[in-house]
Parts: C-alpha cells; sequence; structure tokens
C-alpha cells in the first residue's frame, strides 16, 4: 500500500513539474507585443486592425 502512494505521489510531482517548465520556460522577458509579432510573421489579421 505505501509503495503504491509513493508511486501516485512521483507521477503527481511528475505532473506538477511537467506543468511549471512548460508555463515558466519561455522568453527571458516574455512574450512580444501582438504588432511585433504580426510585423515578424508577416500577416495582418483583419479582425483585430480597424481604422
Amino acid at each position: 500500500m505505501t509503495l503504491l502512494l509513493l508511486e501516485a505521489l512521483g507521477a503527481l510531482l511528475l505532473l506538477v513539474f511537467i506543468v511549471w517548465w512548460t508555463m515558466f520556460s519561455g522568453r527571458q522577458k516574455g512574450e512580444l507585443p501582438e504588432a511585433v509579432e504580426r510585423e515578424k510573421s508577416g500577416t495582418a489579421s483583419s479582425d483585430t486592425e480597424r481604422p
């Protein structure tokens, strides 16, 4: 029974680590603003741009 609980705890810790890693291991200064991303990709969405 103890071994089963230790295995479940290990799986939970692994899941938490994977979620933490994917959330916080991005760009050093955060995400780029949307306008800069659109200029880099070369595509402009007509939904977000209005005169």
